[in-house]
């Protein structure tokens, strides 16, 4: 199906959030990518990209990217004007939340933490009394994509807790600082009886991935994404 671009804004340096329209409600989950397909270059090309929304019975799906300068794909969206078009080939992916759901600790560098924007939503949404903590590290303050939207989410919600770190912080940061690692093993504190989601670069993800198993947990416990 052919989606119109709606919205677009800059979220950061080389990061944009783009909102399309599709011609129908879509039926997804949160957590979930939207397949795109375009000719670039004279070929046609289909990438995937998680969706930064949750599902709302209409017909939005939101998507966040970073521009890569050499690549493909990326500077042909960011080319795309309010009223140009883009196929949806699908949404798909099994990034979603696991039931019955735990306790969990979700982790994300960079733009992974675009499927949580719309996964914490979507729970909120429809309510949960587990605790959820949600670790988020950037290498700069500016790059904390919505962070002002998951603080307001931290003071709604007593369960909620949202640990932002930056690995090259300026002189008027105040919170955590350094690598997601040792702030994961912080919040698990020494629990098992936790779900731990993870989503970012390959890299990151295998080396979350390899302290949960070192800590007991199980391989069901440990959900994750990772992005090229």
């Amino acid at each position: 199906m052919t989606a119109t671009l709606v919205r677009v804004t800059d979220l950061a340096p080389g990061i944009r959030h783009f909102v399309f329209a599709a011609p129908e409600v879509l039926a997804f989950q949160a957590g979930q990518f939207a397949s795109l397909t375009a000719m670039v270059g004279g070929r046609e090309m289909t990438r995937a990209y998680s969706l930064a929304s949750a599902p709302r019975g209409d017909f939005e799906f939101e998507i966040c990217l970073n521009r890569v300068d050499d690549g493909v794909f990326s500077p042909h969206l960011f080319s795309l004007g309010v009223g140009d078009t883009i196929e949806l080939k699908g949404i798909l992916g099994t990034f979603v939340w696991r039931e019955p759901l735990m306790d969990s600790i979700l982790v994300a560098t960079g733009t992974g933490i675009v499927p949580f924007r719309g996964m914490l939503q979507d729970l909120f949404t429809r309510g949960t009394e587990r605790r959820i903590t949600l670790i988020y590290g950037t290498r700069y303050a500016e790059s904390l994509l919505w962070a002002e939207e998951f603080r307001a989410l931290e003071a709604r919600h007593a369960s909620f807790r949202f640990v932002p770190a930056v690995t090259r912080p300026a002189g008027d940061w105040t919170g955590a600082t350094g690598r997601v690692q040792p702030l994961l093993l912080e919040a698990m504190g020494g629990r098992r009886d936790v779900q731990v989601y993870v989503c970012g670069l390959k890299e990151m993800v295998d080396n979350v991935r390899a302290l949960c198993k070192e800590r007991g947990l199980e391989r069901r416990q440990m959900i994750y994404e990772k992005y090229d």
